[in-house]
């Protein structure tokens, strides 16, 4: 993905609420159960470091490394509840900032729901959606595309050329499924998403998604920058988002998007980058491929993570990160934290080398 942030875009974007956001400490009854913040409010419950026995002297040097790593926002959540909330670099809670391609998995969330509600079947061919002729690519090697070869980043279509909105941009480069590359074409889930729902896909987002699990709260929105539909939000959006992926697809007793899909969406989805599922990243896989190359790297994702660390990834150090084994929802936002990346960086293991002290 081409740099696509320019100052006046940014300055256009931020704003800010009615009311800060407020924290409270609440009795839990039930410890097990996940925590879900209330819609319509600015509060949220907190689980504080010394209840949980995490290692205090460690949080200083932590908020010192992400200050220094040209980090703005960083959360913690804990079975839903907030540990950590911390701002940096004038930024703060009510402003907002860009996913960037960790917002691919907010595209992957609306298949499943397209899926459960009967308008499409990722195994389906995208022509059956879009009509033949999407591609450049001959028929024949555009009808072996599926939907699920969009969210696997396995179509084989040209990974070189960077738009995709029209046919010639999308040309065959290998069958389908038989080559991993990290390409913009998955943006076509949106036009089928959009085509089989009768709707926009801005407006199945919002209705769908958005509005059940409370991200209205706050401003924000997708934004057309160049070929790119970009999702901006603010912090405790985005930890919305993990915390409904976390509970399994749930808000509270609603099921949001089927749990099944979610489970085929956070485990490999193909044989050629074991670290890859329906446009998320996984972690505690022998071997994983890079955006923008063809090598294979024989070695888990993240090291220091959490072998069943998954993670929504995106330029310039854009993180969630989804642990079950330790109840966590991790969420970092800013600018790069050394050079210009794509998805993964050496920021990822580095964060978790330290989140390792604080936690263990």
């Amino acid at each position: 993905m081409k740099a696509f942030i320019y100052p006046i875009i940014i300055a256009l974007l931020f704003c800010y609420s009615c009311s800060e956001n407020e924290t409270i400490t609440e009795p839990d009854p039930a410890e097990a159960a996940i925590y879900f913040p209330p819609f319509n409010s600015n509060i949220w419950a907190i689980k504080s470091i010394s209840e949980l026995g995490w290692n205090e002297s460690e949080l200083q040097p932590l908020l010192d490394f992400l200050e220094d790593n040209n980090t703005k926002s960083f959360m913690i959540l804990y079975d839903g509840k907030i540990v950590i909330e911390e701002y940096m670099h004038g930024h703060d809670a009510t402003k907002l900032w860009y996913w960037a391609s960790a917002g691919k998995t907010l595209t992957t969330t609306l298949s499943g729901i397209a899926q459960e509600e009967a308008f499409i079947d990722i195994n389906n061919k995208v022509s059956d959606y879009l009509g033949t002729g999407w591609t450049s690519a001959p028929l024949e090697k555009e009808n072996l595309i599926t939907c699920k070869n969009l969210l696997s980043m396995n179509s084989g279509l040209d990974d070189s050329i960077d738009a995709v909105e029209n046919p010639e941009d999308l040309q065959y480069e290998a069958d389908a499924g038989t080559r991993w590359a990290y390409h913009n074409v998955y943006k076509k889930m949106q036009d089928v998403i959009a085509s089989a729902s009768g709707s926009t896909f801005v407006s199945y987002f919002n209705t769908k998604l958005r509005d059940k699990i409370g991200m209205t709260n706050t401003a924000g929105g997708w934004l057309q920058l160049g070929n790119f539909n970009v999702y901006w939000s603010n912090t405790r959006s985005m930890a919305r988002f993990g915390l409904m992926i976390y509970a399994n697809g749930k808000w509270g007793n609603t099921q949001i998007v089927s749990e099944t899909f979610l489970n085929e969406a956070t485990n490999t989805s193909q044989d050629i980058n074991k670290s890859y599922g329906y446009l998320w990243w996984l972690n505690g896989k022998s071997s994983y491929h890079l955006p923008q190359s063809q090598f294979e790297f024989s070695d888990e994702l993240i090291p220091n993570a959490p072998n069943d660390m998954y993670a929504a990834l995106g330029k310039n150090d854009q993180k969630i990160y989804v642990v079950h084994s330790k109840k966590l929802v991790v969420i970092r936002m800013g600018e790069a934290a050394d050079n210009e990346v794509f998805a993964l960086s050496s920021f990822d293991n580095d964060l978790w080398g330290r989140l390792n002290t604080l936690i263990n």
